[in-house]
Formats: structure tokens, C-alpha cells, sequence
């Protein structure tokens, strides 16, 4: 599956495309195709952590969520639980 991911904090130039595992489902999840998807403000403000503050949600040393990007456009191709 590929992403956008920063391993590190810092500016844009941290950010590559990698590849993670497809991730498994619980019980209630559903996997999207995702067709689009936005890396926002929000995410940049997180990459850079500009504000120590935030480092308090996202890791102190290393991102605890290398992913980015939380916003996205697809559709549903498996899903688990009631239907």
C-alpha cells in the first residue's frame, strides 16, 4: 500500500512515498480503495512540529504515526461486522 510517511520531523523534504502492509481488519472496519488523498495544514504542522506542544500528540523523539494524511477520497472494497 502506498503513502506518504516522515520517519523524522522536519521540513517537506522529509516526506517520501514507501510502502506499508495492508492492514488487517477488526471487527467493524471496513478497507477503502483510496482514489485521492490530501496531505492538509494540520498534517504539516504535525511533520514539522514547529510547536513543541504538538509533539505531545505525535511522538517527543520520532513520529509514534509515520503516515500522513487524513483526508481521502474511495471506495469501500471489503468490510467486517454488520452489514
Amino acid at each position: 500500500m502506498k503513502v506518504a510517511l516522515h520517519t523524522r520531523y522536519g521540513g517537506p523534504e522529509v516526506v517520501s512515498i514507501g510502502d506499508i502492509p495492508k492492514p488487517e481488519l477488526g471487527e467493524h472496519d471496513v478497507l477503502i480503495r483510496v482514489r485521492a488523498g490530501t496531505v492538509n495544514r494540520t498534517d504539516c504542522g504535525f511533520r514539522s512540529a514547529q510547536y513543541f506542544i504538538s509533539r505531545l500528540f505525535s511522538g517527543l523523539l520520532r513520529p509514534k504515526n509515520p503516515v500522513l494524511g487524513c483526508e481521502f477520497a474511495g471506495e469501500v472494497v471489503e468490510q467486517i461486522g454488520r452489514r
